[in-house]
């Protein structure tokens, strides 16, 4: 086992007949340097990569734009190497999808759904109805969207997951039409689990076709698809970039990036739970990032050992043992405080609090998109069925960003009805405020409506 920059060193004892070439994860002590990695991790897929790839992205959606249902095909075509004409998914398809799940998987699909849906239905925000001091009401209203467009992402896996996390939210906001693009497989249908999960959430309307043609399918329209009024959903760097470029054309959700996981650990975690939460996050794309903070030198030690042995025989091991390499870190700290304060610094996407007391350390996090504590919280169940929404932001944007939520599909409206005596008690100081700015008009529509001669009725 070759560990950069060692806190504790350590060498795996692995065959060497059967092993990989052993696995390099970088380990640093607490400081600038682990600062300075951290920083580097949370912007892994700026620079040039992402110059390159929105010039790209820009001559998609222009395709797009000007050529709707063509574009999609040939761009369909071109990038997942199959035409997928029709673009929709007949509803029978989705029909049949669910009735050909098998019983266990249908069953966890059905618990998902119900936990998913029970934890949204409290998120309905009210609306808000105040009376003034002179009789005035105000107030503000909540309204759906009519149209909302749903992005699952396809590739490397298959995510239902995804489906009910951005369906439910948006059937609980009231949204009337919701249009669900996700790539086609190399058979040219997208993942059988996928139209499942669409069926069993409400979703009737999905089109075959995915990356970034598909965000301006749904930011433009075109013969086939809608434009909608809200895009959500995860996607690989060209998704993110296009939703970047089509915002204020269409709300988004979120920019959301690679995805990542950092774990604060002391001594009371057992590292074969921290190394199968840290393969979790890597397994999703070889930009993954799997982070671990730990008091424990021990742990520090361990953990490495424990990422090899559980690589051995993994599906995806090629996938996760780059993520590992490229974006893994362990750093020791000295102090579970100085370790909610780097977390702070990253603001990671999911974080995992395995400590003996997981409460006061939650308390001191200021920047995370989801916390999960304590040993029996894996991340994982947040991804499929905890009930709170699993698309969250990364690359340090939960700074000021949280959770896909029922309020991603609402929009709100403020109400204002002003009687005769909130105008004449309130009118003087508009007209002092518009003449200071300038605004005559603004002045003159006030003071029209307090002159005698003009009496509005009510």
């Amino acid at each position: 086992m070759a560990v950069s920059e060692p806190a504790a060193a350590h060498t795996a004892l692995i065959d060497p007949t059967t092993a990989a070439a052993p696995l390099t994860i970088t380990c640093l002590r607490e400081g600038e340097a682990a600062a300075a990695r951290l920083e580097a991790i949370a912007d892994r897929t700026g620079g040039s990569l992402r110059s390159e790839a929105a010039a790209r992205v820009e001559a998609i959606l222009e395709q797009v734009r000007r050529e709707g249902d063509a574009a999609l095909l040939a761009l369909s075509e071109r990038f997942d190497g199959v035409r997928p004409d029709p673009l929709r998914i007949p509803e029978e398809r989705l029909r049949q999808a669910w009735n050909g799940c098998g019983p266990e998987l249908r069953q966890a699909l059905e618990l998902a759904h119900g936990r998913i849906l029970s934890f949204h239905e409290r998120q309905r925000p009210a609306d808000l109805a105040v009376t003034g001091p002179h009789g005035e009401r105000l107030g503000r209203r909540w309204r759906p969207v009519e149209r909302a467009g749903l992005y699952v992402p396809g590739g490397r896996a298959s995510y239902p997951s995804t489906v009910l996390m951005n369906a439910v939210p948006a059937r609980v906001a009231g949204v009337e039409r919701l249009v669900m693009v996700t790539p086609p497989g190399p058979d040219g249908e997208p993942n059988p689990t996928v139209l499942a999960a669409a069926h069993l959430a409400g979703v009737r309307e999905v089109y075959r076709v995915g990356g970034a043609q598909a965000i301006g399918a749904l930011a433009y329209g075109t013969e086939s698809i809608p434009r909608v009024d809200v895009i959500s959903g995860p996607g690989n760097l060209y998704v993110t970039l296009a939703k970047k470029a089509v915002y204020g054309r269409v709300a988004i959700d979120s920019l959301a990036g690679p995805s990542e996981v950092l774990v604060i650990a002391d001594h009371s975690a057992h590292p074969q739970l921290v190394a199968a939460d840290l393969l979790a996050q890597a397994e999703h794309d070889p930009l993954a990032a799997a982070i671990l903070l730990t008091t424990s030198e021990a742990l520090a030690a361990a953990v490495p050992v424990a990422l090899e042995q559980q690589l051995a025989g993994h599906p995806r091991a090629a996938i996760t043992r780059r993520a590992i390499e490229d974006w893994g870190l362990i750093v020791v700290c000295d102090s579970l405080a100085s370790a909610a304060g780097l977390s702070d610094r990253f603001a990671p996407e999911h974080l995992e609090l395995l400590v003996e007391n997981p409460e006061p350390l939650a308390e001191r996090i200021r920047h995370a998109g989801a916390i999960f504590l304590g040993p029996h919280s894996p991340e994982a169940v947040g991804d499929y069925l905890a009930g709170p929404n699993h698309t969250l932001p990364t690359a340090g944007t939960a700074r000021f960003a949280g959770a896909l939520s029922v309020e991603t599909f609402l929009r709100h409206t403020s109400l204002i009805a002003f009687n005769r005596a909130a105008l004449e008690a309130t009118g003087p100081a508009v007209v002092t405020l518009a003449e200071s700015e300038g605004l005559h008009s603004h002045a003159e529509s006030v003071r029209r409506r307090l002159s005698p001669s003009v009496s509005p009725a009510g």
